[in-house]
Parts: C-alpha cells; structure tokens; sequence
C-alpha cells in the first residue's frame, strides 16, 4: 500500500512539474503575440467586406483550395518575420497562450499593442470551436 502511494506521489510530484517547466519565456510570448495581433488583422481585412462572392453564395471547392493556399502562403511570410513556421505556431501557440499571466504582462507593458489585440476577434482565434485556431 505504501509503494503504491509513493508511486503516485511520485508521478503528480512529475505531472505537476512538468505544468511549471512549459512556463512561456518573454520573448517567445513576445514573438507569438505579435504574430497573433499580425495574423488577425490580415485574416480581418482578408475577409472584409465579402466582395468575393455574392451575398449568401459559398465558395466552390476550387475557389476554398486557391484561398486556402493563398492564406497559407500570406501567413508563412508573415510567420517567417517572426522566425516561425506555420506548424511551429500552430502547435506552440496553444501552450504561449495559456501562460495568461505572461500574456497580460506583456501587453500591460505595450499599451499600442494591447489595443489591437483587444479589437481581434478572439472567438475565431483559437478561442472558440469556429475558424482555424490561428
């Protein structure tokens, strides 16, 4: 009963950890809040105004592949100023954004900054089941 105990505790003392140790360094939090802030306003001015298509039209299969090529080659130069990758930020973004802390420390130091990422539209960012996740 005792070794079993000790195993447990053993491996939440790891889990517990492992949590402390993702903890986002400033300049990557630097780096992907930039990005996201980047990201937003090119994917917003990307869809505004809905002149693609006529009103309540969806795009044809041909029309959805050119477009998504055409994002991901937009967000690559974009990602690409900020040393990333688009699968490099998509897979570490979720764990730089979840340092709340972090974040807010950051944008509470760069008021300019933190009015643009406050006029995103978050629910489409990674924060709702809608969108992308970007």
């Amino acid at each position: 009963m005792t070794l079993s105990r000790c195993t447990i505790g053993m491996a939440l003392g790891v889990v517990l950890f492992a949590g402390f140790g993702y903890a986002a360094d400033p300049a990557e939090v630097e780096s992907f809040v930039k990005a996201r802030i980047e990201i937003g306003e090119m994917m917003t001015s990307y869809f505004q105004g809905g002149e693609r298509f006529k009103e309540g039209q969806r795009p044809s299969p041909e029309q959805m592949k050119e477009m998504g090529a055409d994002i991901n080659a937009k967000l690559s130069t974009l990602l690409a100023k900020h040393h990333l990758s688009i699968d490099e930020y998509r897979k570490r973004s979720p764990d730089v954004f979840a340092d709340e802390a972090s974040v807010k420390a950051y944008l509470n130091g760069h008021p300019d900054l933190k009015t643009r990422y406050d006029a995103l539209p978050l629910d489409r960012m990674g924060r709702g089941s809608s969108g992308r996740g970007y």
